[in-house]
């Protein structure tokens, strides 16, 4: 077992949830309250209480699953629920799922009579390595992502892999993204041990040194005021095109397949307005092609996808604002770069 410490909080890795029982058996909370969807409930939950010592006393919220579920209406009808189950400020709510349900959930019981105690069980690869560490909550807004949200953090999160072998090939792939982004921004070694390694089959070593990264980065800087923006990296264009995809598409991209757009897309963008070499684009181009299936991006999209990329977080005083890569391992934030670059970018990708 490892724990990480991160700004106030801990990361339980592969613990068994023994402080979790601990937790729960100081009898601290009145009431104790699960989310989940309809698929980690029926699949996911067992596997929970079955580690818990079959755990009962708790009350259910279900909910959709989908990234087109993450938004206000289901968080008023959440809060709904809470209000039903008479949940007070000593409650704590389990967040036991993917990034929709850690983020939302995280956003839910922020909120909730101005706050309440939430713990993050992520239950995905994505989940795992990315959405539920770092104390960001938010859901979307018209397709724009996480537009409203807050930073708060967990009072624990556990990660454990078990719950990995649950998941279909698609969501371990698109999981696997945010590995691969966190060499590129941070590691090259990683990155490159990452490029020999099985998407379907990522070690408990690798899913630990991601989580460790970001975890480095948001200590550092919790509140995304300077180097926490580097973990942006790909997301500028990845979010764009994931918006445009789930309002368009019939089978949406997943957060993975999307960002990897956005990877290629944004170092591409580094060449003219960082450091990132042609040989690196390259090498990053073909590895990302090689994992993700090619998606066109319609020229008549192009527009749209410049909406969506103005509606950023990360922009300030009108401009869009990118984390861009220096080489493969280090990256830089704040960059300014001209929607003629952006276009041209989307255009090399469409031509790989």
């Amino acid at each position: 077992m490892e724990t990480l410490t991160s700004a106030g909080h801990s990361l339980y890795f592969e613990s068994g949830l023994e402080a979790l029982k601990n937790l729960l058996e100081s009898n601290k909370y009145s009431k104790v309250f699960i989310l989940a969807d309809e698929h980690t409930s029926e699949i996911c939950l067992p596997v929970f209480q079955s580690m818990m010592d079959d755990f009962s006393e708790f009350d259910l919220i279900e909910t959709s699953a989908g990234e087109e579920n993450k938004n206000i209406d289901f968080c008023i009808g959440i809060w709904k629920t809470l209000l039903d189950f008479e949940a007070d400020r000593k409650s704590l709510l389990i967040n036991l799922g993917g990034g929709v349900i850690t983020d939302m959930g995280g956003f839910i019981a922020s909120t909730y009579k101005r706050g309440i105690d939430f713990i993050n069980v992520p239950t995905t690869l994505l989940s795992q390595v990315d959405a539920s560490v770092g104390g960001k909550t938010g859901i979307d807004i018209d397709n724009v992502k996480n537009m409203v949200g807050t930073f708060t953090l967990p009072q624990m999160v556990f990660i454990e892999t078990g719950f990995l072998k649950t998941l279909p090939k698609r969501e371990l792939l698109s999981g696997f993204a945010e590995m691969i982004k966190h060499g590129l921004i941070y590691d090259k070694t990683y990155y490159e041990k990452l490029k020999s390694t099985d998407y379907l089959t990522p070690s408990a070593e690798d899913i630990y040194r991601s989580v460790e990264i970001k975890n480095e980065v948001v200590t550092i800087d919790p509140h995304e005021k300077n180097l926490r923006k580097i973990l942006n990296f790909g997301h500028t264009i990845g979010h764009a095109v994931e918006g445009y995809s789930l309002a368009n598409d019939e089978n949406p991209l997943t957060h993975g397949e999307a960002i990897a757009i956005g990877f290629v897309c944004e170092a591409a963008l580094s060449i003219k307005n960082s450091t990132l070499t042609k040989e690196e684009l390259k090498d990053i181009s073909t590895y990302l092609l090689s994992l993700y299936p090619k998606y066109h991006i319609k020229k008549e999209s192009f527009d749209t996808l410049l909406e969506l990329m103005q509606s950023d977080k990360k922009n300030e005083d009108g401009n869009i604002l990118f984390s861009l890569l220096e080489n493969i391992g280090k990256c830089t934030f704040n960059c300014r770069v001209s929607t003629a670059d952006i276009l041209s970018s989307l255009d090399y990708y469409n031509s790989l």
